[in-house]
Formats: structure tokens, sequence, C-alpha cells
């Protein structure tokens, strides 16, 4: 089963290259590696030379915003155009674990679960030391999320709770990625497009399918919680998310803008907009 990486990237460029040692490390290689370039034309130089060999698709950037769904798009139309019949979303922040590729195609070659979302554990690493991360070390240094199934390795749990699905380690069957459509490019920015993307798989009548022993470790790097400079692209992903499901997306995010006075939702309507509620001051406001 030909098997194609597929990583976007702006920027992250140590992450990158981990990454790209990693899969280098493990028990299979991939046979296509796709970056995926967002306005970053120095992403060449990061990969050439090394093994696995990359390809690198530009994607442009409009108004500012990421383009993550057309970016997965594009990389996946890439592999499939190379002979891929598995497709492996990882991203760039991620560094595959040494069984990672073999497990995703071991799963794929189930018949049971060949039509599924495969889904591989994702542990997050604390900020590396002087020396930057050890491939050896990630293991012992990395913490499950506690929100996600934590399979054991060889088991294949299925699931049809959509809701869980995220775009950080997941694969998928050519096959499976048609009978899905790819990701809805309606949405620009941060939030919302691997949700929406779970509940396109969930219409289509494609389970998921947690995989044990496929982990992936997620380098650390700073975040706000909530992620106040993505306050923007949430609130209108969220508005496209609720138009496209009749439900809202990222609801602790949300409710966290509101407490804070930087979002409301109006009660007649029920959609979200930016600023406190009227006649209701910013809790930090005099």
């Amino acid at each position: 089963m030909r098997t194609a990486v597929i990583t976007l990237a702006a920027g992250r460029h140590r992450h990158l290259t981990l990454q790209h040692l990693g899969l280098a490390a493990g028990s299979r290689t991939p046979d296509q590696y796709v970056v995926v370039a967002m306005d970053d034309p120095e992403l060449s130089v990061v990969v050439g030379g090394r093994e696995p060999v990359a390809t690198v698709v530009d994607c442009p950037v409009a108004n500012g915003n990421l383009p993550l769904a057309r970016a997965r798009n594009l990389g996946a139309a890439r592999a499939v155009d190379g002979g891929a019949e598995l497709l492996v979303f990882l991203d760039v922040d991620c560094v595959p674990g040494e069984r990672l590729l073999e497990r995703y195609r071991h799963a794929a070659l189930d018949t049971e679960h060949r039509r599924s979302l495969l889904c591989g554990t994702v542990s997050y690493l604390p900020p590396p030391g002087p020396y930057g991360y050890r491939l050896s070390e990630l293991g012992e240094l990395a913490e499950p999320h506690p929100g996600r199934p934590i399979p054991a390795p060889g088991e294949l749990r299925r699931s049809e709770d959509h809701a869980l699905f995220w775009s950080l380690s997941f694969a998928v069957t050519a096959e499976t990625w048609h009978a899905v459509g790819g990701f809805c490019e309606e949405y620009e920015g941060y939030g919302g497009e691997d949700t929406d993307y779970g509940q396109r798989a969930r219409a289509a009548g494609v389970p998921l399918t947690w995989v044990g022993g496929a982990p992936a470790f997620h380098q650390h790097h700073p975040v706000s919680d909530p992620p106040v400079t993505h306050l923007h692209d949430i609130l209108r992903n969220a508005q496209t998310f609720h138009r496209r499901w009749g439900w809202w997306p990222m609801t602790d995010w949300l409710d966290a803008f509101a407490e804070r006075g930087l979002a409301h939702r109006n009660p007649a309507t029920g959609r979200w907009s930016l600023g406190p509620e009227p006649g209701h001051p910013r809790p930090d406001a005099g």
C-alpha cells in the first residue's frame, strides 16, 4: 500500500526538521512526503537534501489567513496523483513515533477498519532543553491528551464520536478520502475546519478508528488559552460551522472569550459577535 505523509507549514522550520528526521527513523518510510508551503518560500531549502525526499507544494495565502483546509486538499491531490493509496496527515509540530506509519498501514489493510478515519494518539512534549529533543526520548517525555482515547499497542478501537476527530495525526485510504470529499475550504485561519471534516465523515457514513501503537509527539510551542490571537478566525469559522451543521463548535473558547468581554452571544439570534454584550462593560473595564 503506497503511503504518503502530508504536512502543512508556514514557518516552524525546526519542528518540520525533527518531523523529517522522525520519518527517516521509522520502521517504515513513506513513499511520498508532501510538504505544503503556505507562503513559505524557504521550505524547499529546509527539507532539501534529506531522506525521505520531500515534494513541496506551494499554497498562496490571501488576506493573511492561513488556508489550512485548502492546503490539506492540495497536499492530498498531489499525493493521490503520485499514486498514494494511504494518506497520512501530520501537523508540522508532530514527530511520528517509530511505528506510526506501520500501524496506520496495518489498520488500513484491515477490512473492518479500512473505510475509517484512522486516528493515532497525540502526546504533548514539554519545552525542549538547550540541545533540543532526542527522538529516542520522546515517548518518555510526552503526556497523552486527557480528552482522547488511548488504545493499547495493536488495538483498533471503533468510535462513532466524530466530534473527537482532530487533524494533528490521522490517516485515510485514498478511497475514503474521496468518499468524505476533502476539507471544506470555506474555513480560513485557525479553528473549525477539522471539526467540520469529522462531521463530513459522519455524514458520509465513515466511522473513526483509534489506532493503538501509532503515536505522534507534539513539539512544544507557546500558546494562549483561550487563543485570543485567533479571536476573529474562531468567531468567523464558528459561524461557518454553525451554518453548515446547526451547532456551535469550540464552545469552551467561545465561552472564555465571553467571560473576558471579547465576544458575546446574542440571546435573540443565538449568533456570536465581537465585543461584550451591549450594556455590559468588559470585565477589565474601569
